[in-house]
């Protein structure tokens, strides 16, 4: 329990303000996501609207990074380079940004479908697959309040993605967030272990809650580009991602 960095009052109000302006431009993103778009268009719109309100991008920390964003599109499950790769009709779309505000990184992803109404009826089976995931983190953020275990929220993931016919990724996981982009508590996609020996959740944790699941297998390849993360069998993935801060009485969702 001494590795998890619990934020203070003070901290939490900084992060609910710089993760409300990164959900923002979250949205403006995903509505952008348009076929003939280009993946570094949207990367250089993140930036500009991260350094217009006083942010910086999160994943210019990581090491040799020098995007604002990932970008994964289709097969590509998280990492995705954003290049000048046009998105297309039928596409399926990762958007993952990260912001520091005020020394405090929030974190969130959002998967969407390129379509218009006369595409619609054939891909409705894709539509199922992206809805799955929203409800899997809606379910998994309810049920993260004090008390409770980090394996509870594994638990959930694991048997809502499991039951829909799908398959979390297991090598990736969510994470803590807040001082630092990535910080413990580690949260895997699939429960290991038993859940009373996983960290208990407690008031101060800030959480990065991540579903990544594909369509086809849970098996995951490194592309050529070092960075990006794919399905073996080159169906498509879904991430779906938000920031929690956990308080006295439950939590809070800083990227809502």
């Amino acid at each position: 329990m001494d590795k998890i960095s619990l934020k203070t009052k003070e901290q939490i109000a900084l992060m609910v303000k710089g993760g409300n302006e990164l959900s923002r431009i979250r949205d403006l993103l995903v509505s952008e996501v348009k076929p003939g778009v280009r993946t570094i268009e949207l990367d250089r719109l993140a930036e500009s609207r991260i350094l217009a309100f006083g942010g910086k991008p999160s994943f210019k920390t990581v090491r040799d990074y020098r995007y604002a964003t990932c970008i994964s599109v289709n097969d590509e499950v998280v990492h995705g380079i954003p290049s000048q790769r046009v998105i297309k009709e039928g596409d399926v779309v990762k958007v993952d940004l990260g912001m520091i505000y005020s020394g405090l990184h929030t974190d969130t992803t959002w998967t969407v479908l390129v379509h218009n109404k006369e595409s619609r009826i054939k891909n409705l089976e894709v539509e199922k697959f992206l809805k799955i995931g929203e409800e899997t983190l809606a379910g998994a953020i309810k049920i993260t309040k004090p008390g409770g275990r980090i394996g509870k929220i594994s638990q959930i993931i694991e048997a809502k993605i499991k039951s829909a016919g799908y398959f979390p990724v297991e090598i990736l996981t969510g994470h803590g967030v807040g001082l630092s982009l990535h910080e413990d508590p580690v949260i895997p996609q699939v429960l290991l272990g038993k859940v009373e020996e996983t960290p208990e959740i407690v008031p101060g944790m800030t959480l990065a809650i991540e579903v990544i699941y594909n369509l086809g297998t849970k098996e995951v390849l490194l592309k050529k580009d070092s960075w990006t993360i794919a399905s073996v069998d080159g169906k498509i993935s879904a991430t779906f991602e938000k920031s929690i801060a956990v308080e006295k009485n439950g939590s809070i969702v800083l990227t809502p």
